[in-house]
């Protein structure tokens, strides 16, 4: 085992309780956003969900998912966060071991009405090349739609976008459904771990949602520019975890008095 899945996992361990406490907090006073994503866990894609592929071949969305799939919402021409979204993921599946077309698949669908299948073949051409080692062309397919399958499919996960002249504002996520089209994970961000990737695989296949760890991962690291990387933030974890275990043991203290009192009264 590596040493950055190591500290990854320690990451997690020893954080994600905290992290996930203060979301559920929080989520509870907010209101859905108007630009990001609403997560949807444990919905299933509807099943009157029609997307085109690139031969221009209608196909029912819901059929194409037999195994754990990562559902990537982008638009082709999109100037801004969708390439480096999809860099991310072909970076990532680059880094897996996990098997693309076998252990699970990526279906890219673009929110645009109007991009048609041409920018579709092309992107998937360029993202092919990207992923850096040989893998099942029909492993990471791409997809249009019409506006009425797109607004039915956005909202039945939760993506929440906003039309801004010709382009749109939204979020980068992957969405991951298991192999019967439940939502089982939201992957935020444009950088994925190939830990991350296997876990969200791994527990979709099992039928098994889970939080968002994105968010917990981004916390134990930080983006190096210089280096173009992104390295484990020592300092920022160990301040956390001191902490945290200050907190036990002023906890420790304020009971054990409480503990020889009881004790004396008996």
């Amino acid at each position: 085992m590596s040493h950055r899945l190591i500290l990854s996992s320690l990451c997690l361990g020893l954080l994600l309780p905290l992290t996930m406490a203060a979301q559920t907090a929080a989520g509870a006073q907010q209101e859905d956003p108007e630009i990001g994503v609403v997560e949807h866990l444990e919905d299933y894609i509807p099943e009157d969900i029609h997307i085109i592929a690139v031969n221009g071949d209608t196909v029912q969305l819901k059929s194409l998912i037999d195994k754990p799939t990562i559902l990537n919402l982008v638009y082709y021409r999109c100037p801004g966060i969708c390439s480096p979204l999809m860099n991310g993921l072909a970076e990532v599946i680059g880094k897996s071991d996990l098997v693309l077309g076998k252990d699970y698949q990526v279906l890219t669908v673009s929110f645009d009405p109007t991009e048609d299948t041409s920018l579709a073949v092309k992107k998937r051409r360029n993202y092919y090349t990207q992923i850096g080692k040989e893998v099942d062309p029909e492993g990471w397919k791409f997809f249009v739609a019409d506006s009425a399958n797109i607004v039915n499919l956005t909202e039945s996960v939760g993506f929440k976008y906003k039309k801004t002249g010709n382009d749109y504002l939204h979020s980068a996520t992957l969405i991951v459904l298991s192999p019967d089209g439940m939502i089982a994970r939201y992957l935020h961000g444009t950088y994925f771990l190939p830990f991350e990737l296997k876990m969200s695989v791994i527990e979709a296949g099992k039928g098994k949602s889970g939080p968002s760890i994105n968010r917990v991962l981004q916390f134990c690291y930080s983006y190096d520019p210089e280096g173009q990387a992104y390295v484990f933030n020592v300092t920022r974890v160990a301040g956390t975890l001191i902490i945290f275990i200050a907190l036990v043991i002023l906890a420790f203290l304020l009971a054990k008095p409480r503990q020889k009192r009881t004790e004396i009264n008996q």
